[in-house]
């Protein structure tokens, strides 16, 4: 027996979907804005946890203009054991304005985990969040409908209807489930299971923020009635007091915050099964900063223990309903997790860089980045400003915890002074933090700035500038609990300087973005990363020696 602490995956990792097949277990995850899409971590145990693949190839998407927090949504896996094949369905969230959420979802096959991944199969535009579930030889589909209608009870319905996984068209009809099994309202997230001869619907409720919780159905037939979990109150929740919150189409739920848990936002839940019968929940969750109501790391992946009632319900080990910091894995005998686990040291002499890094709002084109493999060098070419969202060139890592340090050496030589390369913190294209190289204003020497981004503001830390003669420069951010210290030095001999104050980026967190007060402005999370601009003639590039990342909490 085992203890692991939650989060198992740490950092943006959230609508985790989780699949066994023999003795291997894989998740899915959300990964919205950012490519390669749809992330796929491994374990052998349920407790260590490994990024080994993503779905979403530069082929497959394109993700420029995406708008805070749209993208690839709530991607699900299953296994079809009629045809040995992998399958994985997902929605590109491509419109948010005026509520009316237009999203297409696909469905992707593959006969490994590791691809090769079929064409992207297009399902409906009717919502968001689809799973699908095999059984006999038959598909089945199930969604949220999202409702735009005055008067009408938001979010929507779950829908539930076969579907020809050869052609992507129905077969019959949609069939209304529910509109949510609990009072918390906001249903989303449907995934079926079954058990002792019941088909089980497992839902999102409450909303992605602080009332946010997993509730359960259950029918003998597949396309319902659906009878709810007689508790009236979600099989798990980080804020199990009561709430009635229908028609409601989303919401923060401040007051819904738990003081008393480290863990806050449990939902968004995905069950699976080991060889021996143990039932787990893998669910998305957040850490909030000591005393705020701000996530910086956004939504991440945890696990809880759970057990069938002699009733047939699933509740949580212990008997309650509260999402638990620390799981007793009963399969296992011991586990490999330790701090910095999640560290990533890449000094870029491997044929490929650190499977880690994303880039954000990319299209098919990825000619602006590659390995220097004689030179043992990153080298980026800059395009954009980091306020684009179309192509800006950063190389990105999610950050993993609250205490860390993010470290580069850059060889950089600017010729205009829209040229800039460096290392920064980034939430999305509104926010973002970035110590860089560029001209002074005399356009001849060169020197390192800081500039920022808050809530769509630019921020020029023009008093506060170091010299740069031999147009190579040390970077390190230093991150502590949403404050962040610019530091450098010339050769890998001298101490590192400071450059200006410490700086409050509390605010690049899922609460912090958008300026409005007791809203989620967006659900992603925060990155670490290095990257260049060039708004001259797109031909100036940097060289990166190193990308380090090393968690301290």
């Amino acid at each position: 027996m085992a203890r692991i602490k939650n989060p198992i995956i740490p950092g943006m990792a959230p609508d985790p979907s989780i699949l066994r097949v023999d003795n291997d277990f894989y998740i899915a995850t959300s990964s919205f804005h950012w490519k390669k899409g749809i992330p796929i971590y491994h374990s052998k145990n349920l407790a260590d946890w490994k990024l080994i693949t993503y779905v979403l190839e530069n082929r497959n998407i394109n993700l420029q203009g995406t708008n805070t927090p749209a993208g690839i949504w709530a991607p699900h896996l299953s296994y079809d054991m009629e045809t040995n094949k992998f399958w994985l369905a997902y929605s590109h969230m491509q419109n948010m304005a005026g509520r009316e959420f237009n999203a297409d979802s696909f469905a992707m096959s593959a006969d490994s985990i590791y691809g090769p991944w079929s064409e992207p199969l297009y399902l409906t535009s009717i919502g968001f969040d689809p799973s699908l579930y095999h059984e006999n030889g038959k598909h089945y589909l199930a969604i949220l409908e999202w409702e735009s209608r005055v008067g009408y009870q938001a979010p929507g319905t779950i829908v539930i209807a076969e579907i020809n996984l050869e052609s992507g068209e129905l077969v019959g009809k949609w069939h209304e489930i529910t509109r949510g099994f609990t009072t918390r309202g906001c249903i989303e997230a449907p995934q079926i299971y079954q058990h002792d001869g019941c088909y089980y619907l497992l839902a999102a409720s409450g909303g992605t923020g602080y009332a946010h919780g997993v509730e359960m159905g259950r029918s003998k037939s597949i396309f319902g009635p659906y009878e709810a979990n007689p508790a009236n109150e979600p099989i798990l929740t980080a804020s199990p007091k009561h709430l009635f919150s229908l028609g409601d189409p989303d919401a923060g739920h401040f007051e819904m915050y738990n003081p008393t848990s480290k863990i806050q936002k449990a939902g968004h839940g995905s069950m699976v099964e080991t060889k021996n019968g143990e039932v787990y929940i893998v669910h998305l969750m957040s850490r909030p900063l000591p005393n705020t109501k701000l996530n910086p790391l956004g939504r991440e992946t945890a696990i809880q223990k759970f057990h069938w009632t002699k009733d047939g319900w699933l509740e949580l080990a212990d008997g309650s309903n509260l999402a638990k910091e620390e799981v007793e894995i009963t399969d296992i005998q011991e586990t490999n997790t330790k701090i910095g686990s999640f560290d990533i040291d890449d000094n870029f002499d491997n044929p490929e860089y650190d499977l880690h890094f994303m880039t954000p709002y990319s299209s098919q084109n990825d000619k602006w980045v590659m390995l220097d493999k004689k030179a043992q060098k990153l080298r980026i070419y800059g395009r954009n400003s980091f306020f684009s969202q179309i192509d800006p060139s950063i190389m990105a890592t999610r950050a993993t915890a609250f205490k860390y340090y993010v470290e580069t050496k850059i060889d950089f030589c600017p010729d205009h002074y829209s040229q800039t390369a460096g290392v920064g913190l980034y939430y999305d294209s509104n926010n973002w933090l970035y110590a860089r190289l560029c001209l002074a204003d005399n356009e001849t020497d060169i020197v390192l700035r800081v500039l920022q981004a808050y809530q769509g503001e630019r921020k020029d830390h023009i008093y506060n500038e170091a010299a740069v003669k031999d147009k190579h420069v040390y970077l390190r951010i230093e991150y502590n609990f949403g404050k962040a210290i610019i530091k450098y030095r010339l050769s890998s001999t001298e101490s590192w300087k400071t450059l200006g104050e410490e700086i409050d980026v509390s605010y690049l967190s899922d609460e912090g973005v958008n300026g409005e007060p007791g809203e989620i402005g967006g659900f992603t999370g925060l990155f670490n990363f290095i990257g260049a601009t060039d708004a001259y003639q797109r031909k100036s590039f940097a060289d990166f020696d190193y990308y380090r990342v090393q968690n301290e909490d």
